[in-house]
């Protein structure tokens, strides 16, 4: 209580002034939340608060993110992706992965490496059975295997 706050923040870590942004958000009990590389400078386990904290403290709301980790976007509803400012895909994440294994999407997650790429389609696949609602893909008549070698030019995945 007697700790002196700058009123730009500068005497907090990067990891604490997210936190302090993400307590402020709740408390306002914000509809609307836009993180902006929310997780560039955090280690991963104040990634992985952060993501359980916003899954479940705005789940009825609209969360809009920006990121460059596939991980951190992987179990949205919807993702858009875009390159050199233009939108080039938008869709439920397994949507994109499972009916487009060529496009930008896909390819992003196959640059991962393998493993990864694996995690993630299992991620999309669990968030798209859970968000059912928000996915188009009868899961029980679709094939989920997605193999092909990719290439990738730089892409942003929002």
């Amino acid at each position: 209580m007697d700790h002196h706050i700058f009123s730009d923040g500068h005497n907090f870590s990067v990891d604490q002034r997210q936190l302090i942004c993400l307590a402020r958000a709740i408390l306002r009990n914000n509809r609307l939340l836009v993180l902006n590389e929310a997780t560039a400078n955090i280690d991963s386990q104040i990634d992985a608060l952060n993501q359980n904290t916003i899954r479940s403290s705005f789940k009825e709301c609209t969360v809009i993110t920006i990121a460059h980790r596939l991980n951190t976007i992987i179990d949205s509803n919807r993702i858009i992706v875009m390159e050199n400012g233009f939108i080039v895909e938008f869709g439920c994440p397994y949507e994109l992965l499972h009916d487009k294994p060529n496009d930008y999407f896909s390819q992003m997650v196959e640059k991962t490496g393998n493993q990864m790429a694996q995690s993630l389609l299992e991620q999309a696949k669990k968030a798209c059975e859970k968000n059912n609602d928000h996915c188009e893909l009868n899961l029980s008549a679709q094939n989920t295997e997605c193999e092909s070698d990719f290439t990738l030019t730089e892409q942003t995945a929002l």
